[in-house]
C-alpha cells in the first residue's frame, strides 16, 4: 500500500467520526432541568434582655501600700545595750512596747547636774528675794517720793531680781531637756506595726538621725489603683473619715485560692492624675490587713503587692444591662425580631467589666442575637433552636 492511499483512509475515518459526532449532539433530546433552591433560616442563639436596675462593677489592678511607714531614727547618741526580741524583720510590735535602750548613764549624769545648777538658782532667787524686802525697809527710810521710776527701780534691786528669775526659768528648761533626752534612751513603737526592716543591733553606736529600722502600721493599708476619670462620677466615697465608701473586693489571682478575698472599702481620690496614664488616683482602705484578730482566716496582704480590685459603683436606673461581648461595632446591637435580623443603634450609659449599660435602642423582651453570624444584614432569616427548620421554597429553571 502506496504513501497516497494511506493519507486518503485516515481523512476519511477523520470526516466519517465528525459526522457521527454532530450527528449525536444534533439529536439529543432536550431535557428541561428543574431544581429547588432550599432557603433555609440561619440557626442562632438569642437572649432576652429586661430593663431595671443594676449596680456596675469596675476592675482595676493596683499596689498595696501603707498607711503609716516611718523610719525609725535616734533621738540622741550612744551604745545601744537592748534589743527586743520582735525588733527583727517580720516583727509584730504593740503600741509603745520597747524596741531598743540606748546606754542612759550619760543621760541621767547630765539630769542630776542640771538639777543641780536649778537648785542653785532656787537658791539665788531665794536671797534676792531677801534682799528685795532689805531694800524696800530701806526706801521707806529714806523716803522715795523724791525719786523718779527708774531710780526706785534700781534701790529695790527689781533689775537684780529678772536676771535672777531668767536664770531660773534657764534652769527648769535645762532640766526639763534633760529628762526628755533621758527618755529618749528608751526608744518605743508609736503605734502597732510590723518591722519592714532592722539596722541595728546589740553594742550598735548611733548617732542622732540614725535610720534605727523601718515599722510599717498594721490596722490598715491602702491599695492605690487607677480609673479613667469618666468613672469618677459613679464612685461613692466617704463623707468623712468616720465613714465607709463603697465596698471593694481584694484578690490576688497569682498566690490566693480563687474564692480568697480581702474587703476594702473607698477611701480618697488623689487630688492629681497620673502622670504618665493620665488616670485618676483612687486610694482603697483595707482594715485589718494581716487578719491578726476577727479575720484569722483571711489572706494577709504584703506591701507592695499587686491586686486586683473590683470595686461596687452607684447603681444605675432604668437601663438594659447586656453582656459587652453582644455589644457589635458602631455601638450596635443584633436583635431577632420577627424571626428576622434586626441591627439596632443603641445609647450607652455606661460600660464596666462585664456589662454596656443601655438606655435607648432596645426594650423589655427584645431577643439579642448572641450567636456571631457571618451574613450581616436588616431581614436576614433567623431561627432558634427550639423553632421548626424553614420549609424550603422550590424555584424551577
Amino acid at each position: 500500500m502506496n504513501k497516497k492511499k494511506v493519507v486518503l483512509i485516515c481523512l476519511g475515518i477523520l470526516v466519517i467520526a465528525t459526522l457521527a459526532v454532530f450527528l449525536i449532539f444534533s439529536t439529543e433530546p432536550t431535557a428541561k432541568s428543574e431544581g429547588a433552591t432550599k432557603k433555609t433560616a440561619m440557626l442562632v442563639s438569642v437572649e432576652k434582655v429586661e430593663k431595671g436596675t443594676f449596680t456596675p462593677e469596675f476592675i482595676t489592678t493596683g499596689t498595696v501600700q501603707a498607711v503609716e511607714d516611718i523610719r525609725l531614727s535616734a533621738q540622741v547618741s550612744g551604745e545601744v545595750i537592748q534589743r527586743m526580741p520582735e525588733f527583727v524583720p517580720g516583727g509584730l510590735v504593740k503600741k509603745g512596747e520597747v524596741l531598743l535602750k540606748i546606754n542612759p548613764a550619760d543621760y541621767r549624769n547630765r539630769l542630776a547636774l542640771r538639777k543641780s545648777e536649778l537648785s542653785q538658782t532656787q537658791t539665788d532667787l531665794k536671797i534676792e528675794m531677801g534682799r528685795q524686802n532689805i531694800a524696800e525697809q530701806d526706801l521707806a527710810l529714806i523716803g522715795g517720793d523724791t525719786l523718779s521710776e527708774k531710780q526706785k527701780s534700781l534701790v529695790l534691786r527689781q533689775p537684780q531680781l529678772a536676771a535672777i528669775k531668767a536664770q531660773v526659768a534657764s534652769a527648769k528648761a535645762a532640766v526639763n531637756q534633760a529628762q526628755l533626752n533621758l527618755q529618749r534612751t528608751t526608744i518605743r513603737a508609736p503605734f502597732d506595726a510590723q518591722v519592714i526592716s532592722q539596722n541595728v543591733t546589740l553594742g550598735s553606736q548611733v548617732a542622732v538621725g540614725d535610720n534605727l529600722g523601718r515599722l510599717v502600721g498594721i490596722e490598715e493599708y491602702w491599695v492605690q489603683i487607677n480609673l479613667p476619670v469618666r468613672n469618677l462620677k459613679w464612685l461613692q466615697f466617704p463623707e468623712d473619715s468616720q465613714e465607709f465608701g463603697a465596698p471593694v473586693k481584694i484578690k490576688n489571682n497569682s498566690s490566693w485560692d480563687a474564692n480568697e478575698y480581702r474587703t476594702g472599702y473607698l477611701y480618697r481620690q488623689v487630688g492629681a492624675l497620673d502622670r504618665q496614664t493620665r488616670l485618676a488616683r483612687i486610694l482603697i482602705k483595707v482594715p485589718n490587713p494581716l487578719g491578726n484578730t476577727t479575720e484569722e482566716n483571711k489572706p494577709k496582704l504584703i506591701i507592695d503587692d499587686f491586686v486586683e480590685a473590683s470595686i461596687e459603683a452607684k447603681p444605675i436606673e432604668n437601663v438594659v444591662q447586656l453582656n459587652r461581648d453582644y455589644l457589635r461595632s458602631n455601638n450596635t446591637v443584633w436583635v431577632m425580631e420577627n424571626k428576622k435580623l434586626a441591627i439596632r443603634e443603641v445609647k450607652i450609659k455606661l460600660i464596666d467589666a462585664h456589662f454596656a449599660y443601655i438606655t435607648e435602642g432596645l426594650k423589655d423582651e427584645d431577643k439579642v442575637v448572641t450567636t456571631n453570624i457571618s451574613t450581616v444584614t436588616n431581614g436576614v432569616p433567623l431561627r432558634i433552636e427550639d423553632d421548626a427548620p424553614t420549609t424550603p421554597s422550590t424555584e424551577t429553571e
